[in-house]
């Protein structure tokens, strides 16, 4: 698949975060309306109400050093819900299949360098990143040494990577794969036939798949199905990140969990030893409550419907407009009005609307295309009544 891979970028131009890039854009220009941010996917719904109750019953913890893997409480919880949630057909094993995290962003980030350690009989390593993607996936391909190759993720494949232009040269060099579902920021949900495809390329190849599920449990219609369904009680090749961050609406809390493929997390857990903090005990006991309750988990998919809605009505048919299966940012096509960037000016300017241009999202093809240069992403993060007057702004202003 020639036309997917691309020479290795610098380290400065793959890591940049697109929200500086952002700050560059509109810097010096003043709002045309009082400002509205739809930029970053950072939830704005109310905490869970056990929150506070979790942390001071666990107090004295702030007085220890934690485990790196988690306390047994954290690690019991996460594990049981991932039960739950995926019907998998045997029980997660705490001690060698799972582990906390502080947030997933630096456990994704973390994990391309132990795939490069534990993979390391591959001349000219590659990664291979959705394109568009999070910019934790590139950052970690390069700190690892590994040639990040950007997979074309284009409404003519419904925002998926194609499995089938997959070059098996490419594989055979392949130490590892960046994949979610739902995806940010298509909010495309792979289907278990496709998650079954890519584990068997994984396993023929002997490559790793990290699947990013943070998104896993905001969704309009069906439950997503994961990457742990999918394997059908065989973890191996197959690592899944998964936070609180947007399932409970705690992205301040910084805790995930990372599970899957035994000799991966054994070798993960060492390297993280070294090299990462713990995640605070008060703040495992929060997530611990978390996994163990879903009343909050669907409310919050209550308050995003309800947006969709709106969305479904304010911007209907336009700019290529679909109701997302999952996630919760809109991912609208402007290439008829000069592309991301010259649009997130224009509403920024004339609206006071601040979105991020989907080419800081993704980077240029082979053949010169960038899959986000024509789209901005839209974060639907604020409440109903901000959201609502957003919307109508971006229309008003584009139409």
């Amino acid at each position: 698949m020639t036309a997917a891979a691309r020479e290795l970028p610098s380290s400065a131009r793959a890591t940049r975060s697109p929200f500086i890039r952002l700050n560059e854009l509109l810097a010096g220009v003043a709002p045309g309306q009082p400002p509205i941010n739809l930029t970053v996917g950072e939830p704005q719904h109310p905490i869970p109400p056990f929150v506070g109750e979790a942390i001071q019953g666990s107090l004295k913890e702030f007085g220890r050093y934690p485990a790196t893997k988690g306390t047994e409480r954290f690690r019991r919880a996460a594990a049981g819900w991932l039960e739950r949630r995926f019907g998998l057909p045997r029980g997660l094993d705490i001690e060698h299949e799972l582990l906390a995290l502080n947030g997933t962003r630096e456990g994704l980030f973390l994990a391309a360098l132990t795939a490069r350690d534990l993979i390391a009989d591959k001349s000219r390593p590659a990664i291979l990143v959705p394109n568009p993607f999070y910019a934790a996936y590139v950052a970690g391909a390069v700190a690892a040494g590994c040639e990040p190759v950007f997979l074309p993720a284009g409404r003519a494949t419904h925002f998926l990577p194609d499995l089938d232009a997959l070059d098996p040269a490419l594989l055979n060099r392949t130490v590892a794969v960046y994949f979610g579902s739902p995806s940010n920021p298509q909010g495309s949900v792979a289907d278990l036939a496709y998650l079954r495809r890519l584990l068997a390329l994984a396993r023929r190849y002997n490559f790793i798949v990290f699947s990013d599920e943070c998104y896993s449990e905001i969704y309009t219609r069906d439950k997503p199905p994961g990457m742990l369904e999918a394997a059908a009680g065989d973890f191996s090749h197959l690592v899944v990140f998964n936070s609180l961050s947007k399932r409970s609406n705690l992205p301040g809390l910084r805790v995930g969990v990372a599970a899957g493929d035994k000799t991966f997390i054994t070798k993960f857990l060492d390297y993280r030893n070294v090299v990462a903090p713990q995640v605070p005990g008060p703040l495992q006991e929060v997530a611990a409550a978390a996994y163990d309750d879903e009343a909050h988990v669907e409310e919050n998919r209550r308050l995003y419907r309800l947006k969709y809605d709106l969305a479904d009505q304010i911007v209907g048919g336009r700019y290529g407009y679909e109701r997302p299966a999952g996630g919760f940012f809109l991912w609208l096509d402007v290439g008829r009005y000069g592309g991301s960037e010259k649009v997130a000016l224009r509403l920024w300017k004339d609206a006071g609307v601040r979105v991020l241009p989907g080419g800081y999202l993704a980077r240029d093809q082979a053949d010169g295309g960038n899959p986000g240069a024509d789209y901005i992403r839209v974060a639907m993060v604020q409440d109903q009544a901000v959201t609502a007057e957003a919307l109508h702004r971006l229309v008003a202003v584009l139409d």
